[in-house]
């Protein structure tokens, strides 16, 4: 996959979702996370984050909107349930950028999403935990992007070895 990627939040408050989205990012392969505006106990984070992805993921956390600074040439993509917003499948996804999800009970920002370059809703018929949403934005990323073959058209998977699949992922134990 070219390219590379970000998730932050805004003025997220628990430690748990912070830490889950955190691992999250980490395990998709983010470049960097970040927080705006973070509360503070929500910093607490390593009691969900048990990858300890702040050792492997550069973490950037601004107090402000106005301390900001993404790389040049980053989108800056906001996910929200607005009525402007384009439906998360339907939405192609910048090759350089950064997702930024809205707080617990809350949405980003009015300044927040202008500062976006595009806002992206997920279709459901209501809001879910940001920590969910942020997993489903990257998962629809790794889809859009990431270079797997088309599905087969009956149920199921291809049959390993033939063409256009993939060996199974290998097992940690």
């Amino acid at each position: 996959m070219k390219g590379y990627f970000g998730v932050g939040v805004e003025g997220i408050s628990k430690a748990m979702n912070l830490g889950a989205i955190l691992r999250t990012a980490h395990a998709f392969g983010a470049s960097f996370a970040f927080t705006v505006d973070a509360h503070h106990k929500a910093l607490d984070i390593f009691q969900s984050d048990t990858a300890r992805s702040l050792k492997n993921v550069p973490y950037f956390g601004w107090d402000s909107l106005a301390e900001m600074v993404l790389p040049e040439g980053c989108s800056l993509v906001g996910i929200e349930l607005t009525e402007d917003a384009v439906d998360l499948p339907s939405f192609r996804h910048p090759r350089a950028c950064a997702y930024v999800l809205g707080r617990e009970r809350g949405s980003l920002t009015p300044e927040m999403q202008a500062r976006c370059d595009h806002i992206v809703r997920i279709p459901t018929k209501f809001c879910v935990n940001v920590s969910v949403a942020a997993a489903i934005t990257l998962y629809d990323r790794t889809l859009a992007m990431g270079g797997y073959p088309d599905r087969p058209l009956m149920p199921g998977g291809p049959e390993l070895g033939t063409p256009g699949s993939w060996d199974a992922p290998k097992v940690r134990r």
